[in-house]
């Protein structure tokens, strides 16, 4: 008992670190947003490499080419969507990074709670936690939430509500669907954690497995389709 009561104190005091850093790097300066993503992209190309060989020597190249873009482009997109911030008295706010990584973590919280409750249906032999239901769950709840924000948040109101709806729809429905692909890939390598950064949590790339993959989607709507 005592030592499962230090392993929860110290994933507690971990995810209250992460949590900090994030709103920091997400609201103080471009320049904390710029390093934040960054130090991101760095821990997940080195989580990335230091597994690669464990997957064998075949196709070993064509794994670093794909792993490396599958990383460093969505990254620079997040980088790029917070060029396009609003100031509000001076405050940096990368509304589009903001209501992706929220629409994402709302997703998965959402998505737990509800398949916990009543989820019976698994959702992939990948991930067998995951149910159907906690995935329908957690992306209609994930988008109604952020819908909410955009349209009663006065700062939210620079980008359209319909915006926000499909920005949190994009968001989730994507996120899940890169949480499959890096469980995946951990089965693959034989391996529980990418990395231990995050003790009791994981590492970079399972902190931000959703990111890389809803990040470009997102983009793509924003800058194409919404204008």
């Amino acid at each position: 008992m005592a030592l499962d009561t230090r392993v929860l104190k110290t994933r507690s005091i971990t995810a209250f670190v992460f949590v900090i850093v994030m709103l920091c790097g997400l609201f103080i300066h471009p320049q904390a947003y710029r390093i934040l993503f960054a130090l991101i992209m760095g821990g997940c190309l080195q989580e990335f490499f230091h597994h690669n060989p464990k997957l064998g020597e075949k196709n070993k190249m064509i794994r670093a080419i794909v792993g490396t873009c599958y990383i460093v482009i969505p990254i620079l997109l997040m980088i790029d969507l917070g060029t396009h911030a609003s100031f509000s008295q001076d405050r940096f706010l990368p509304l589009y990074a903001i209501g992706i990584l929220f629409s994402i973590w709302i997703n998965d919280t959402m998505a737990y709670l509800v398949g916990s409750m009543i989820g019976r249906t698994p959702l992939s032999v990948v991930s067998p936690k995951k149910t159907w239901e906690g995935t329908i769950g957690g992306i209609l709840l994930s988008v109604g939430i952020i819908s909410l924000a955009g349209k009663y948040i006065p700062v939210a109101k620079a980008i359209p509500s319909f915006n926000w709806t499909m920005i949190a729809l994009i968001s989730a429905v994507f996120g899940t669907f890169g949480d499959l692909v890096e469980s995946k890939w951990k089965r693959m390598a034989e391996i529980k954690d990418s990395g231990s950064f995050m003790p009791g949590h994981g590492g970079f790339l399972d902190r931000f497995d959703s990111l890389l993959m809803a990040a470009t989607p997102v983009w793509i709507y924003i800058k194409c389709i919404a204008g």
